[in-house]
């Protein structure tokens, strides 16, 4: 299965993430902050990263749009877990270069979907 890095602050959502995709047979690295999320994308290149949008210091938004201008981590496609749910937050996602977004609490089915769809489509064969 793949290498996910999640980067969340919450230790409890946090906990949730890593149990949903561990049973999922994924492997899991951790960060609680945007800082230690970047640098683990770029040392670890996992194939996949769980963005939270609202990080203390620098949030999730500026994160990914910092991913995706690094050459060494642009293909990480990144899933932004958020939240907020209005319509102009999703755009904000998308925007910043986020390639799917979830609203919390997080849903094991739809967190699976978006994730095999993902590593389906953005993995190299």
């Amino acid at each position: 299965m793949a290498k996910i890095l999640i980067v969340e602050d919450n230790a409890a959502n946090m906990r949730l993430a890593c149990l949903l995709l561990t049973q999922a047979g994924h492997s899991v690295l951790c960060a609680r902050d945007a800082e230690t999320g970047l640098a683990l994308a770029r040392n670890d290149q996992p194939q996949l990263i769980l963005m939270d949008i609202q990080l203390p210091g620098m949030d999730g938004l500026a994160a990914t749009s910092l991913l995706k201008g690094d050459a060494q981590t642009a293909a990480i496609p990144v899933i932004a877990l958020t939240a907020m749910a209005m319509k102009e937050d999703r755009e904000k996602t998308r925007l910043a270069g986020c390639n799917a977004y979830i609203t919390k609490p997080l849903r094991y089915k739809e967190l699976y979907e978006v994730i095999d769809t993902l590593l389906a489509t953005d993995l190299p064969q």
